[in-house]
């Protein structure tokens, strides 16, 4: 059975920082791409960044330059440090194993009925101005 732990989400103020930390188990974890997804109230699931099996990365636009994913696969972990917070970045974040990577047109009002992936119970983080 696979599980992903996800931990490190708190209430902040803008400007600040947060490290989101994700603990897989139950799967071959090196060989699977995994992402950061976040759920804001009344807003469909959106992708925050992933990163591929073989270290390459993604970021939506509005957290380039803030936000840094990592992964270490000798401890089957997934990173999310997010700097310079912004109020718009509230919401609840979930770590997945991205079954279909960035699939083309597809939206999901909630990020657990993303059916291609694999999913942690999510995390909340609150920025506040």
């Amino acid at each position: 059975e696979v599980q992903l732990v996800e931990s490190g989400g708190g209430s902040v103020q803008a400007g600040g920082s947060l490290r989101l930390s994700c603990t897989v188990s139950g799967i071959s974890f090196d060989g699977n791409d995994m992402g950061w997804y976040r759920q804001a109230p009344g807003s469909n699931c959106e992708l925050v960044s992933d990163i591929d099996s073989g270290g390459n990365t993604y970021y939506t636009n509005s957290v380039k330059g803030r936000f840094s994913i990592s992964r270490d696969n000798a401890n089957n972990m997934v990173h999310l440090q997010m700097n310079n917070l912004k109020p718009e970045d509230t919401g609840v974040y979930y770590c997945a194993v991205v079954g279909v990577i960035r699939p083309y047109g597809r939206i999901w009002p909630r990020c657990i009925d993303n059916e291609y992936n694999q999913w942690g119970q999510g995390t909340q983080v609150t920025v506040s101005s």
